[in-house]
């Protein structure tokens, strides 16, 4: 069955102030507020287990203002420390393995087990201590979506445009949910539902135990951000250039600021303030209630990475090469170190290392404090996927088709 849903949006943008020096700035104003009348939510038809439901008409997008005019500057970052030291190598390698496609997405590791997708279809099931095989699912496309785990059932994305749900223990379908479009965005299961973002331009909830649509609510273009849920409010990115905020339980918009940029880095919320990246060149941190923008720090090239933040730092990457360390309160650089391509890994810290993959196929570990190289591992090609600690080892994706399990420390 075809459910369809339509959004009306009337957006109200006030002057905006973008700061064209290469400098964080704290905004004067805040984001664009947009109102909007949605419909209600679309109750799900009732299916059998391993059987399919088919996505809403996404509808007409949201009526969007014009971009704010400002150039984006293109001069170095000035502040902070830059480093560029090589890392010693590092050859602790505790096992890899071969996925038979690229592995872009993400490992999750939970209870001794690995979950990840590769871009031969195949979702894989390994033992975390020896990487053997315990299961594996063929879907219909890549799988760059990394895996969420509650309750003995997995969720995860596909390029065949489905989010599925498969029993964590034996690799069988439970259900799956086709959507309008490919699907990049990472589920993320919050009580009973199940949130994701699909090419389609829309994000979705879904029941987690049916795969009932719930709501969906129509963004102006992909949705490849994975979403971040707090407070009842579901916090994602899109290539409409904007930042959503969106009620949990109705998916009524709360609000939405539009950046300069695609939105495909993935938010982080840490008390009350959202941090998220821009292909407009810059790291945001916004007032997760009002979406009025704290400060904004303009660097030189697109922003992907999904920030970190861990106390009073935020660790992101950029397509400038650099992975970046910056005050969480103001946005001024404390250190960037300098890897040989984008990194458009998203970083990961563990007793004080920070680790994150770059596109020169090396695996970084820094001391988190100052940046210094700990070490180095090179892989056979780019690495997309993030890193995952977990009880002293690093598991990382590469485009080599490999997934690598390697010592931390």
């Amino acid at each position: 069955m075809v459910h369809s849903f339509r959004r009306l949006v009337l957006l109200f943008v006030p002057a905006l102030a973008i700061v064209a020096a290469s400098v964080a700035v704290a905004a004067c104003g805040g984001g664009e507020t947009v109102v909007g009348e949605v419909s209600p939510p679309i109750a799900g038809t009732e299916h059998p287990a391993g059987t399919s439901t088919e996505s809403p008409d996404p509808g007409s997008p949201p009526v969007r203002a014009t971009p704010p005019g400002a150039s984006v500057p293109s001069e170095e970052l000035l502040g902070g420390v830059t480093i560029e030291t090589r890392p010693p190598a590092w050859d602790e390698v505790v096992w890899s393995y071969e996925a038979e496609g690229y592995v872009h997405a993400t490992p999750t590791i939970v209870d001794g087990v690995v979950y990840v997708g590769a871009d031969s279809g195949y979702v894989h099931a390994l033992d975390a201590a020896t990487g053997d095989l315990i299961w594996r699912y063929q879907t219909g496309g890549s799988v760059w979506s990394s895996v969420a785990l509650i309750d003995g059932i997995i969720y995860v994305g596909s390029f065949d445009h489905n989010i599925y749900a498969l029993d964590a223990g034996s690799g069988d379908l439970v259900w799956r949910y086709e959507t309008g479009g490919e699907i990049y965005s990472s589920p993320i299961v919050v009580g009973d539902a199940v949130y994701v973002g699909s090419c389609d331009s829309s994000v979705y909830a879904l029941d987690a135990a049916t795969g009932n649509l719930i709501w969906g609510y129509a963004t102006g273009a992909r949705v490849r951000s994975s979403a971040a849920v707090t407070g009842g409010v579901v916090y994602v990115g899109s290539e409409d250039k904007r930042l959503y905020a969106l009620n949990a339980a109705t998916g009524d918009l709360v609000w939405s600021y539009k950046t300069l940029g695609d939105v495909h880095s993935s938010p982080t919320v840490v008390e009350g303030t959202v941090y998220v990246g821009s292909a407009d060149n810059r790291t945001y941190a916004i007032d997760a209630a009002s979406g009025d923008v704290i400060w904004q720090r303009v660097g030189v090239n697109d922003v992907h990475s999904s920030p970190l933040v861990v106390g009073d730092v935020v660790y992101v990457g950029s397509d400038d090469t650099h992975l970046y360390a910056l005050d969480a309160e103001t946005g001024e650089v404390l250190w960037r170190y300098a890897t040989a391509d984008k990194v458009g890994s998203s970083p990961a810290i563990a007793d004080g290392v920070v680790y994150v993959g770059s596109w020169d196929g090396f695996v970084y570990a820094l001391d988190a404090e100052t940046g210094h190289p700990v070490w180095g591992y090179e892989t056979g090609d780019r690495i997309f996927s993030s890193p995952v600690v977990v009880d002293g080892i690093v598991y990382i994706g590469s485009v080599d088709s490999h997934l690598y399990a390697l010592a931390a420390r």
